[in-house]
């Protein structure tokens, strides 16, 4: 349906000061601190799991040499939404509006409301992180005890004990983070590289990753987690995480979290014969998603 004069009674009137509701100022784009984005040509984009070898036995004098097997485990699939707005407005409203055209004013809106759904997205695969309902190709939700690996056993990306941000478990993520294996149960290098925070958490975040003494102690004793460099990339505050306690580590693992781009931001305008109506419509094609767990650790807080 189109917006009529009927929707913008004062716009037709002389003696307005000025319109407000629509241009505010918006957060620096979020998502890009938690994915790395990858352009996609395709209706979905596939990641295959691929298992490697073992750790080598010994060979005893004058045996066979032992074989191993590589083999494909599990897929990530990123499947794209085509995301889009519009709206319309009648040739009179557009005429007799006595200031700026509402249409390239809703048009700014338009793009705000394509923003703000973007960093929902993005952000709601952290929000989402905890629940079974969200699994990943191993079967298993994003952050989790018990990822399990093709050659036995299973890997942690989240606490053992799910705790609020602090110092302790702060140390204790990047200590399990180190210990990382892969699908064969062998030692990885993987390191924490930035933390990812609600508001709510931006001054606790602060003290613990910029102090140079240990938080909450009388000790004079140096603070760890800021003098050996343990979270690089500081720390980025999300304003789409939706519960106050939750707080997430970015690792520098490769095909972690993703954001696969299929088809860019296109606008069009155009107007009816018939009616004289203008039209607006915003439109792009996106996904959110996580490949390999180790891209990510989490701890829901308490």
């Amino acid at each position: 349906m189109a917006m009529t004069r009927s929707q913008f009674a004062k716009s037709l009137q002389e003696g307005l000061n000025t319109h407000f509701g629509l241009a505010y100022t918006d957060w620096q784009t979020q998502y890009t601190a938690i994915f790395t984005s990858e352009n996609s040509k395709k209706a979905f984009e596939e990641d295959q799991l691929l298992a490697a070898f073992g750790q080598a036995p010994v060979k005893t004098e004058g045996s066979g040499v032992e074989y191993d097997e590589g083999r494909e485990v599990w897929t990530a699939r990123y499947v794209h939404e085509t995301i889009a707005l519009a709206f319309s407005i009648t040739e009179e409203a557009e005429e007799d509006n006595l200031y700026l055209s509402l249409g390239q004013k809703y048009a700014k809106a338009l793009a705000r409301s394509l923003r703000h759904t973007k960093e929902t997205k993005g952000a709601n695969v952290l929000n989402n992180g905890f629940d079974s309902a969200y699994a990943g190709g191993d079967g298993k939700e994003l952050f989790a005890t018990d990822h399990p690996l093709s050659g036995g056993g299973t890997l942690a990306n989240e606490l053992t004990t799910a705790a609020d941000l602090s110092e302790t478990s702060l140390e204790q993520a990047c200590i399990d983070i180190s210990n990382f294996v892969d699908e064969r149960g062998l030692n990885i290098m993987v390191k924490a590289k930035k933390l990812i925070i609600p508001t709510n958490l931006q001054f606790v975040a602060q003290r613990l990753l910029h102090s140079d003494l240990r938080v909450e102690t009388a000790n004079n004793d140096v603070n760890a987690i800021k003098s050996m460099g343990s979270i690089p990339g500081g720390y980025a505050i999300n304003n789409y995480l939706t519960n106050a306690d939750d707080w997430f580590i970015i690792t520098d693992a490769g095909d972690g979290l993703k954001h696969m781009r299929r088809t860019g931001v296109k606008r069009g305008v155009e107007g009816d014969f018939e009616t004289g109506n203008m039209r607006y419509k915003a439109r792009e094609r996106y996904v959110f998603g996580w490949t390999d767990p180790r891209g990510a650790f989490g701890s829901p807080g308490v």
